[in-house]
């Protein structure tokens, strides 16, 4: 399996990285109309646990992801933050579960 680098897109939530095709603002009516587009064809990915729409990821599998973070704030981790590997992850929770 090749190994897969994952964003947090906050509260826990994670993406894998090399899948986002675009970070958006919400606010524009286009983006409203993506988003209940994709509500509508089941592939809209709510990950704001609740709170207010801050950014839409867009992923080249044509799912939407609503996150709470700002778009900069995301674009940032994808930048600077170490890349944390899929296969890692798996691993602390088999550890954990153990």
């Amino acid at each position: 399996m090749a190994s897969k680098r994952i964003l947090n897109i906050g509260f826990g939530n994670v993406v894998v990285a090399e899948r986002i095709v675009a970070i958006v603002n919400p606010a524009s009516s286009p983006m409203k109309r993506l988003r209940e587009e994709a509500k509508n064809l089941g592939k809209l990915i709510d990950a704001t646990e609740g709170r207010k729409t801050r950014s839409i990821l867009i992923l080249d599998s044509d799912h939407i992801v609503l996150s709470a973070l700002q778009a900069e704030t995301i674009t940032q981790r994808l930048i600077q933050e170490p890349a944390t590997r899929l296969e890692e992850v798996i691993s602390r929770k088999k550890q954990e579960d153990e």
